[in-house]
């Protein structure tokens, strides 16, 4: 029998998934130049990137378009995303994607790669509790080669500004509030058009067995930390400087220089 399933056009979701990305996050291609500005002043133009939680690629995708010569691995243990990501990749020889678990001390055994230049992350942390990300930064310098960098961009609150914080959430929900009347897809709703598409309908599913929660995104909030966190349990981790590189008005980008 002919197999007469249209494929899914995966470009066309990577630019849905990255317009709901930017109802959260506008300033997100500013995070991704300054990490790649970073990741060549310190690791040069041909780096060899782990791409970590890495979703769809976005990263990936930045990485193999600013540097041609270019390597990178992307991990990460949701399905769907995973799938997205290999459909749109599936003839880039530059790239390859695994399913990995981060909370398993023996992850990083399935590396293709001893070391890497640069193991990067982008608002997907914050999944992990508080205690979960510390191990998992104890473990990252291994990871890198000598003068590597890790760079985590994410929800990094400020707990000694909740005047200031609490103005600028209510600011940000007016605007996505705003977006949304005009169409905008907030997380709930870009899963539940992903979930609708007979192509992803099985790994979405399979996702939502992963995670226990598809009606709220398996958000979770209340364990953020602030960036000098981040930056004393990197230097404790194994790196030689860590420092906050990039902020906005709610989120923080943080380097560690192996």
């Amino acid at each position: 029998m002919t197999d007469t399933t249209t494929p899914p056009d995966w470009q066309a979701w990577q630019r849905s998934w990255d317009r709901q990305q930017e109802f959260y996050l506008p300033d997100r291609e500013e995070r991704f130049r300054v990490m790649l500005d970073t990741v060549e002043a310190l690791v040069g133009r041909e780096p060899k990137v782990l791409d970590l939680a890495c979703g769809t690629g976005s990263i990936t995708a930045r990485v193999l378009d600013r540097f041609p010569g270019a390597r990178t691995t992307g991990v990460d243990l949701d399905p769907a995303l995973l799938t997205l990501a290999r459909g749109t990749f599936a003839d880039e020889r530059r790239a390859e994607f695994l399913t990995l678990d981060l909370r398993d001390p023996n992850w990083r055994e399935a590396l293709p790669h001893h070391e890497y230049d640069a193991v990067l992350a982008s608002t997907a942390l914050h999944w992990l509790p508080t205690g979960e990300l510390a191990v998992l930064y104890g473990r990252l310098a291994a990871v890198l080669r000598r003068g590597g960098v890790f760079l985590n961009v994410d929800h990094m609150p400020d707990p000694t500004t909740p005047a200031i914080d609490a103005a600028l959430h209510t600011l940000d929900r007016a605007r996505r509030e705003s977006e949304k009347e005009q169409g905008a897809q907030d997380w709930v709703a870009w899963w539940q058009s992903m979930a609708a598409e007979p192509a992803f309908a099985e790994v979405v599913a399979e996702r939502y067995r992963i995670f226990n929660d598809p009606a709220q995104g398996d958000h979770s909030n209340d364990h953020m930390q602030s960036p000098s966190w981040h930056t004393e349990v990197l230097r404790n981790g194994g790196f030689r400087e860590a420092r906050t590189v990039w902020s906005s008005p709610l989120d923080a980008m943080v380097l560690g220089l192996r």
